[in-house]
């Protein structure tokens, strides 16, 4: 998918996670106002856009009060599967980050925003103090294709600073506001340093 969807009802998909530019994301569907949502992005060809929850649950419940974050991003979709009658599976695909200018509901309970689209991360090498984060990264991928399904989506990019940084944020064990202020961030060799010093702190990588 290329084209971008209007920019002055983005259609919503919040969630209790948070989706990075090319990162893999995958769906159970069976709300109403999402299978609609998915169908029409299928017709269109155009994506939607994907935001973390800070308040409220992803099922609508009449009354509950939602709350997500300002900044999202957009998923494109890859594959969609429907096995069983009313429920679609999704795999979809991060690409461009937004951010939230305004938001309303329609009857039907989705959810629309007026959003700025976000310059994408430019392409930059990871800086030498961190390249042993890029190869932690080589050697994680190598062990989870040996228990299963990669979390991640091919082709792997690992001259690329926003790229690796984005792919640990995903993996790592960190509450879901970093993760949301990591994606964030809009250089990302400061993206790519703070995931480094996470893992010296750690131990997963020695010390420079």
């Amino acid at each position: 998918m290329t084209d971008l969807p209007d920019p002055s009802a983005l259609p919503l998909f919040p969630l209790q996670t948070v989706l990075f530019p090319e990162g893999l994301l995958g769906l159970k569907v069976f709300e109403a106002r999402y299978l609609d949502l998915v169908s029409q992005c299928l017709r269109t060809q155009r994506p939607f856009g994907v935001v973390a929850l800070r308040q409220g649950q992803e099922v609508r419940r009449e009354g509950q009060a939602v709350a997500f974050e300002a900044v999202g991003c957009l998923a494109e979709l890859i594959e969609v599967d429907s096995e069983q009658a009313g429920i679609l599976h999704v795999r979809c695909r991060g690409s461009r980050r937004f951010r939230i200018r305004s938001t309303r509901q329609r009857d039907d309970g989705l959810w629309l925003a007026e959003a700025d689209w976000l310059p994408a991360d430019p392409a930059v090498l990871p800086q030498e103090d961190y390249l042993a984060s890029a190869q932690a990264l080589a050697n994680a991928i190598q062990m989870l294709r040996q228990r299963g399904p990669l979390p991640f989506l091919e082709p792997f990019r690992f001259e690329d600073a926003g790229w690796i940084a984005n792919r640990w944020c995903e993996i790592l064990p960190i509450p879901q506001a970093a993760r949301q202020k990591l994606m964030e961030l809009e250089d990302p060799q400061v993206r790519l340093k703070l995931v480094d010093q996470f893992l010296r702190s750690k131990g997963i990588i020695g010390e420079a």
